[in-house]
C-alpha cells in the first residue's frame, strides 16, 4: 500500500516566484519533458510531484502557451502508476506527433501524440522505456499494454528523446547509459519495436553519470545548406549540475563527433541549468531549448523549481571551431515587449556608477539589453538587487582584463551556495572592443547572455524584501551605446 503525502504547513514565498519564467502553481518540478508544438501552442510537460514541493511521486505535469510567456496550467497528463506490489514513477522523456500513425494508436484518421519516457521502479531497482499515447491533443494518455518497449534490466538507463529522421524513414531515440557515460541510439519504424543502432561515448566530462541526451540538427552561420548535429548531455559536475554538448554528424545510425573525445564544451557556465531539451518543431523551423533551473538550498512554497528562459539555438563558426549560440528566445522578448514598454537610454559615456532609481527601475524582475563600447574600462556591468543600507548585492558584468563574463554573489548568497559557486565566469572575447549583455533577473533567477548568446551563465539568487536598488557601472571610461530595460516587477 502506497500512501500519498500532502503539503506540510510552510511559509509562502511569493517574493521568489518568477514573473516571466514558468513555474507550477504548486508542487515540485524538475526536468522539462515532451516539448512539442501543436496547433499554435507550445506544450510543456515536466517532472512533477503534484502532492508537495519536494521530489517524489514523479508524474508529468502539463502546461501550454502561445507565446512562451503566458501559460495555461492543465491537469497532470501522465500520473505515477500504483499497483499492489509495484510503484512506477514517470521519469523524463519526449513526445512526438505520429503524423502517419506508424504506431497504430490513432483514431478516426487523427494522428496520435506518443509519449516516450523512462519508467522507474524503485522497489525493483529498474529503469526501462515505456510509451503512452493520447487521442485528445495531449491532455491525457493511455499506457501501452506492451510496455516496456526497451528493457535492459538496468538500474540506471533513462531519459529517451525521440524524433523522426526523414532520410532513413525511421524514429530515432537517444537514451542515457548512465554509468557507462554513453548515449545509446535506437531506431524504430513504429515507436513500439526498437533496434539498437549504435553507441556514443565516453567523451567529454565523465566524472558523473550521463542523463537527458538529445540530438538536434542546427544550421551553421544561418546557412540552411550547412547543417551539423548537436548532441546534448546533462551530468552533475563536482560542485553543481552542468550540461555539455558535442558537434558532429549523424547519418541515421551513428553520431560522429567532430572534435576530440577529450574536448569539453559547456552549454551553460552557471550552477543551475540542467536537463534541457528542445522544441524541435517550433514555427520557422526554430529549435528552442528549455532547461530546469535548480533551486539549490533555498526552500520555496507552495512550489519548488522553475524553468529557464527558452533559448533560440544556432551554430556559429569561430576561431576555435563551430560552437553553440543560445539567444534568449525572440518569442518571449516579443511577448514581453507587447506587454511592457522598454525604458530606453541614449548613447552616453560612463565612468563610475549611475543609479537606475531615477529611471523608475526599482524592481526585482527585469530584462536588460545593453551594448558597451569598452574603451578604457576594466569592468562594466550592473549592481543588482542591492538591499538598501547594506552591502548585500549581486554584481553582473564583463571583465575586460580577463575577457570574462561574470556573476558575483560573494556578498549576497553565501548561505545558499558553495564557496566555489559564489563567483561564476565564462570566457568571452569582445568584438571590436565591444560587448553585448542580456541580463534576465526574475526575482529568484538570474541568466546572463554574452554577445548574443555565445556564452551563458544561469544561477539562482534569493534577494531580501528591500533588495530593489539597481546600478549600472564602469570601472574606467566606457560608452553605453544602447540600453533597454523592461521592468517586469508588476507582472
Amino acid at each position: 500500500m502506497f500512501t500519498v503525502k500532502v503539503f506540510a504547513q510552510q511559509i509562502p514565498t511569493p517574493q521568489w516566484r518568477p514573473a516571466y519564467h514558468f513555474t507550477p502553481p504548486t508542487g515540485w518540478t524538475n526536468d522539462p519533458n515532451g516539448l512539442i508544438f501543436l496547433d499554435g501552442k507550445y506544450n510543456l510537460y515536466y517532472q512533477h510531484n503534484p502532492f508537495e514541493n519536494k521530489w517524489g511521486h514523479m508524474s508529468w505535469g502539463h502546461a501550454t502557451s502561445t507565446d512562451l510567456l503566458h501559460w495555461t496550467n492543465l491537469p497532470v497528463a501522465i500520473p505515477e502508476i500504483v499497483t499492489n506490489d509495484t510503484l512506477t514513477y514517470i521519469y523524463s522523456g519526449s513526445a512526438v506527433l505520429d503524423k502517419n500513425n506508424t504506431s497504430g494508436f490513432g483514431k478516426n484518421g487523427k494522428a496520435p501524440i506518443v509519449a516516450i519516457f523512462t519508467a522507474d521502479q524503485p522497489k525493483q531497482k529498474k529503469e526501462s522505456q515505456y510509451i503512452a499515447y493520447s487521442n485528445d491533443g495531449g491532455i491525457s494518455y493511455t499506457q501501452y499494454t506492451g510496455n516496456p518497449v526497451i528493457d535492459l534490466n538496468k538500474k540506471d538507463f533513462r531519459d529517451p528523446n525521440v524524433f523522426w529522421h526523414e532520410p532513413t524513414k525511421q524514429w530515432i531515440m537517444t537514451v542515457a547509459m548512465v554509468d557507462e557515460h554513453m548515449v545509446r541510439i535506437y531506431g524504430s519504424k513504429n515507436l513500439k519495436e526498437w533496434t539498437k543502432l549504435s553507441d556514443f561515448g565516453p567523451a567529454g566530462y565523465t566524472k558523473s553519470g550521463w542523463e537527458c541526451p538529445s540530438l538536434l540538427p542546427l544550421t551553421v552561420d544561418g546557412d540552411a545548406a550547412n547543417t551539423k548535429w548537436v548532441l546534448f548531455v546533462s551530468c552533475w559536475g563536482e560542485h553543481s549540475p552542468m550540461m555539455q554538448y558535442y558537434v558532429g554528424d549523424f547519418d541515421g545510425t551513428t553520431f560522429k563527433n567532430s572534435n576530440d573525445a577529450g574536448s569539453l564544451f559547456k552549454v551553460d557556465y552557471g550552477d543551475s541549468f540542467y536537463a534541457a531539451i528542445a522544441w524541435r518543431d517550433a514555427p520557422g523551423n526554430r529549435k528552442v531549448l528549455l532547461g530546469w533551473l535548480v533551486n539549490g538550498r533555498k526552500e520555496t512554497y507552495p512550489w519548488k523549481g522553475q524553468m529557464s528562459i527558452p533559448h533560440d539555438l544556432s551554430l556559429k563558426t569561430t576561431n576555435e571551431g563551430i560552437r553553440l549560440v543560445q539567444a534568449p528566445s525572440a518569442v518571449v522578448n516579443r511577448a514581453i515587449s507587447k506587454e511592457v514598454k522598454a525604458l530606453s537610454f541614449g548613447s552616453h559615456v560612463l565612468d563610475g556608477t549611475m543609479s537606475l532609481k531615477g529611471s523608475r527601475v526599482f524592481g526585482k524582475s527585469m530584462w536588460i539589453d545593453v551594448d558597451f563600447q569598452l574603451n578604457d574600462a576594466k569592468k562594466v556591468g550592473f549592481i543588482l538587487a542591492q538591499e538598501r543600507g547594506t552591502t548585500k548585492k549581486v554584481v553582473v558584468g564583463y571583465d575586460a582584463v580577463k575577457q570574462e563574463l561574470f556573476i558575483d554573489c560573494t556578498t549576497a548568497e553565501t548561505a545558499n551556495k558553495d564557496a566555489v559557486n559564489l563567483i561564476q565566469t565564462a570566457p568571452l572575447k569582445p568584438v571590436n572592443r565591444a560587448v553585448r549583455l542580456q541580463i534576465l533577473l526574475d526575482r529568484s533567477s538570474l541568466e546572463v547572455f554574452g554577445n548574443g548568446g555565445e556564452k551563458v551563465i544561469s544561477t539562482m539568487i534569493y534577494p531580501g524584501e528591500n533588495a530593489t536598488d539597481n546600478t549600472i557601472f564602469s570601472e574606467g571610461k566606457s560608452q553605453v551605446k544602447s540600453l533597454k530595460i523592461w521592468d517586469l516587477s508588476s507582472r
